[in-house]
């Protein structure tokens, strides 16, 4: 099992550098796609090419479903908690979490692969382009939802909840932020340690 995770682990990390990259040109190709159809509608001398408002498009549907599986990895979608932390509530809500999220990348690989299999049978208007490249976002995000859902259950089962979300979890400052902690304080509740003293010396005021 260790080495099965170990396994896992070093594959997500490859796919998930390469996501980053993938995702960082999606970015880059909706920007440049955009600015160029306001420009076009602006400049009588610039052609309108109505296939950029399709390739904008298509560049945000898989932005959206690729960072959709990073999240997952990383535990970033928005998460309501409504249990004290540490408790077995809480434990069971992140438990149903990590499940529900490898639930959904199992139902976008089984319908995912039928929905993007009736893109064949389709074409972009504009451009001409095989829809199966755009209905198949589903399917490949479901893959890696999947694989990233796989590692977070394997490493909460081997090593337990809180050290995977230690490990994966992209990292929370107000988690982290220990009000009790020195040189730590909360605005309004209680001055920095050492403020009081320079106030009663004539020090500078906050």
């Amino acid at each position: 099992m260790s080495r099965l995770l170990a396994g896992l682990a070093q594959l997500n990390r490859v796919l998930e550098r390469v996501l980053h990259w993938i995702l960082l040109s999606l970015v880059l190709g909706f920007i440049l796609l955009v600015i160029y159809q306001v420009i076009s509608r602006n400049l009588a001398f610039m052609p309108s090419l109505y296939w950029t408002e399709e390739f904008s498009r298509f560049a945000f549907q898989w932005m959206v479903m690729l960072g959709a599986a990073v999240g997952v990895l990383h535990a970033d979608h928005f998460v309501l908690e409504a249990f004290p932390r540490g408790s077995r509530a809480d434990l069971a809500t992140r438990v149903i979490r990590d499940l529900a999220c490898l639930a959904i990348g199992i139902l976008f690989i089984f319908h995912g692969h039928e929905f993007a299999l009736s893109g064949l049978r389709r074409n972009a208007t504009a451009s001409g382009l095989s829809m199966i490249y755009v209905y198949s976002t589903f399917m490949v995000s479901g893959v890696f939802i999947l694989l990233f859902s796989v590692q977070r259950l394997l490493h909460a089962l081997l090593h337990g909840m809180d050290a995977m979300e230690a490990s994966l979890n992209t990292p929370s400052e107000i988690e982290t932020l220990e009000v009790g902690a020195p040189g730590n304080s909360v605005e309004g509740l209680e001055p920095p340690p050492g403020s009081r003293e320079k106030s009663d010396r004539g020090g500078p005021h906050l």
